[in-house]
This record gives structure tokens, C-alpha cells and sequence, in this order.
């Protein structure tokens, strides 16, 4: 198990997040890490895709280690962790625009939001990189409505879908434009290859939000090897974090919750133990593919793991 100080110098704290955080970028700076070649310009491998998963209200201890999530807690053995990873605020809807945004961006509740600010997505298009996001019972064709009732969509349980789990429809940008929002699909059509960077979003049951953690541990033990067993996984990355803690583990903010990071070749075990916040996962998936930091993300510490 490698300490923070084992895996390269220690990155910037992760800085405390209000409302007030702007997205205006600035330019990436180099961080360094330990790495797998090829390299990019920040000192991170050059991911081939990164996939993330965003799971529902469950705290740290609630996952790692506990017996009804044996699934997640092989890939914490066989891969590696972020173990010190706070959310940004209470409750979920704010989270995910942070994450994707580097900022909460004045949302303050779960809402139907319509932002005009730059996020991951719009960096992508720009840098000539690819997205898809795959939300689970997505009715399709710019749908807007705050949810959609359950339907059979690949892996898992059925469940509701809700818009204030799936980031992208709250960016204007994409919900009054056909072709980009064409990039969010149902979760049956997921395709490990379609995109450089793939956000995966369960359902209400199987993301853990209106059901058991063994729940969610079973959607995932039935859809990561989609991801994890084929030949796009190389110099890839996959990310599984949570929106959020729950109980008393939201005084004074969002919680400490866990995420797992898996890639091939990464040392068994691997534990990344310095502060760090979902801008840290936005930050971590710039520097690596050489595109601005937004708000947030220019202060926040770099997830880097051994290989």
C-alpha cells in the first residue's frame, strides 16, 4: 500500500468550495506523478478512455470494507483508492455540476437547472475529444423532465431515471443542441469504445440512491467487466465515486465518500491518502489530457496512484 508521500510530491490540499466558485479556466499547470507511458503534458498517463460511474448517497464506511459490497471491495484490492475524498455539499445535484464544472455554479437544491457555463463536455468537443453519457432509463431526444419512469435498460434492476443525476442535460450547451445531447443515451447501448471520456449513470435502485449498498454492488459486478474486460480498458482509466455521504456524515458539507480508481498495470492495493474532492477528479481527467482547469479543479489536489 503506497502513502501519498510514496507516489510523488505532495499535491496542493484540496481548497474549501461555496457557491461562489467561478468556472472561468485558467491555464493547466504540470503536476507530478508517477506514471505509465505514454505520458501527458501534466505528468499523468495519457488515458486511452476514461469511464466514470457516479453512485448515490452512501458514505466511506458504509463501502469499504463492508461485507454486502464484496464486488467493490475486490476492485479496491485488486486496483486502488482515493481514501481521504470529501464531497462538495448536500444534497446530490450540486455535486455532479461540480464535478463537471469545477464549480457548484449557484445551485443550491436538486433541481431542473440550465446553465451557461464551460464544463468538461463543452472542453472535450473543443480539444477535439470525444463524450458519451449513458444514463439509465434516458428517455432520449433532448428529454428535459425532471424524471422518467422505469424501464428495463441493460444491467441491474429496474428503476427511475431522474435529470438531476445526469449533469450534461443541465448544461445548456448540450440540452438546446440535437446533436450534442444525441451523446446521452440509454444505458443498453453502452459501447466501452464509443467515446474518450464516458460517464455511466444508474438508475435510481442500482446507483444505491432507493436501495440496498448489496444493490448497487451487484449492478456493478454485473456491468464493470463491460468495461474492465475489454480491449479499450487499456491505458485506461475507471473511476467509481459517489454524489455524496448520508446520516450524520453530512454535517457541514457533502461527506467523505469512497472511490475506487482502477487501471491495468496499477499496483494491487494502491492508495492515494491526501485530501481530495470531486474537483480532484475533474482535475485529474484535465491534466491528463491537457485541457484547462475549470474553477475549482486550478486548486484542488491531483489523484495520482502508482504503476
Amino acid at each position: 500500500t503506497a502513502s501519498a508521500s510514496e507516489i510523488g510530491p505532495s499535491p496542493s490540499p484540496a481548497a474549501t468550495e461555496t457557491a461562489s466558485v467561478s468556472a472561468t479556466q485558467s491555464p493547466a499547470t504540470s503536476a507530478a506523478a508517477a506514471t505509465a507511458a505514454p505520458t501527458s503534458a501534466g505528468g499523468l498517463p495519457d488515458f486511452h478512455h476514461v469511464y466514470m460511474i457516479i453512485m448515490e448517497n452512501k458514505s466511506y464506511r458504509s463501502i469499504v470494507g463492508a461485507s454486502n459490497a464484496p464486488y467493490l471491495n475486490s476492485l479496491i484490492a485488486r486496483y486502488g483508492m482515493a481514501t481521504n475524498l470529501l464531497a462538495e455539499t448536500h444534497p446530490s445535484e450540486p455535486n455532479y455540476i461540480a464535478m463537471t464544472s469545477g464549480g457548484l455554479q449557484g445551485t443550491t437544491s436538486d433541481g431542473a437547472y440550465n446553465l451557461k457555463v464551460n464544463n468538461i463536455f463543452d472542453q472535450l468537443d473543443a480539444s477535439g475529444r470525444t463524450w458519451h453519457v449513458y444514463a439509465q432509463g434516458y428517455p432520449g431526444g433532448c428529454y428535459k423532465s425532471s424524471s422518467a419512469p422505469g424501464v428495463v435498460d441493460g444491467a441491474g434492476s429496474v428503476g427511475e431515471y431522474v435529470r438531476k443525476h445526469n449533469p450534461a442535460i443541465s448544461y445548456t450547451s448540450i440540452s438546446d443542441n440535437k446533436t450534442r445531447c444525441a451523446q446521452i443515451t440509454h444505458l443498453a447501448s453502452f459501447d466501452p469504445a464509443a467515446a474518450d471520456f464516458e460517464m455511466i449513470v444508474p438508475n435510481l435502485i442500482n446507483d444505491m440512491h432507493s436501495s440496498s449498498v448489496r444493490t448497487g454492488d451487484d449492478f456493478l459486478k454485473a456491468f464493470v467487466p463491460k468495461i474492465t474486460s475489454s480491449t479499450a480498458f487499456a491505458d485506461s482509466l475507471l473511476i467509481i465515486t459517489w454524489d455524496e455521504g448520508a446520516g450524520s456524515d453530512l454535517a457541514g458539507g457533502g461527506g467523505h465518500i469512497a472511490t475506487i480508481l482502477a487501471s491495468p498495470g496499477m499496483k494491487p492495493g494502491s492508495r492515494f491518502t491526501a485530501a481530495a474532492s470531486h474537483y480532484s477528479l475533474l482535475r485529474t481527467i484535465e491534466l491528463a489530457w491537457g485541457l484547462p482547469l475549470l474553477g475549482g479543479a486550478s486548486k484542488a489536489s491531483t489523484i495520482t496512484l502508482p504503476y
